[in-house]
């Protein structure tokens, strides 16, 4: 196999067995739990984020890595990082704050993370990674998975809310 194919063909297969593990295991265990209790677990493993910093290690990759791509995956993860951990402090506030965090959250994280790989592919020369080859090809698969996810729980939770409101408050 050619060396370059090696990464996307390790994180496509990595991306379906993380939605396999989410169908099969995880979502029939959270979706019977109320919002702020399913997106908890799921929020714990974006505290992780930090890992990202990493990039800016010299030794840890083979060789330094373009400031282009380096810089803003590492501070960008760390900034997901930061807001994944006041997600899981919203959570314990008003439902509508708590919408909102999150929201802000996964939007942010969701975008980092596409931007690092994007930034990836242009900057990162195959084999540049080195030991931090993990990072892509291991942890931003379930991340990528877990985003689509708490977009559902936050589309469904929206859409809850909607129908308590409109019981509530019916129209004149």
């Amino acid at each position: 196999m050619p060396i370059d194919l090696i990464l996307p063909v390790s994180m496509t297969i990595a991306v379906l067995t993380w939605v396999l593990i989410l169908v099969w295991y995880v979502h029939p265990v959270l979706r019977a739990q109320p919002f702020a209790d399913a997106l908890r677990p799921i929020l714990l493993l974006h505290c992780f984020r930090y890992i990202g910093l990493m990039f800016l290690i010299p030794g840890v990759t083979a060789t330094p890595l373009d400031p282009r791509f380096a810089t803003p995956a590492a501070y960008g993860d760390l900034v997901a990082a930061a807001l994944a951990f006041a997600a899981l402090g919203a959570l314990r506030l008003s439902r509508s704050v708590a919408l909102t965090v999150v929201w802000i959250f996964n939007i942010w994280g969701l975008v980092d993370l596409l931007n690092a790989v994007a930034r990836g592919i242009v900057y990162t020369p195959d084999g540049d990674l080195g030991a931090a080859f993990w990072i892509p090809a291991l942890f931003v698969p379930p991340l990528l998975v877990s985003h689509g996810y708490i977009f559902w729980q936050l589309v469904r939770e929206s859409g809850q809310r909607r129908a308590v409101r409109a019981e509530t408050h019916p129209a004149s």
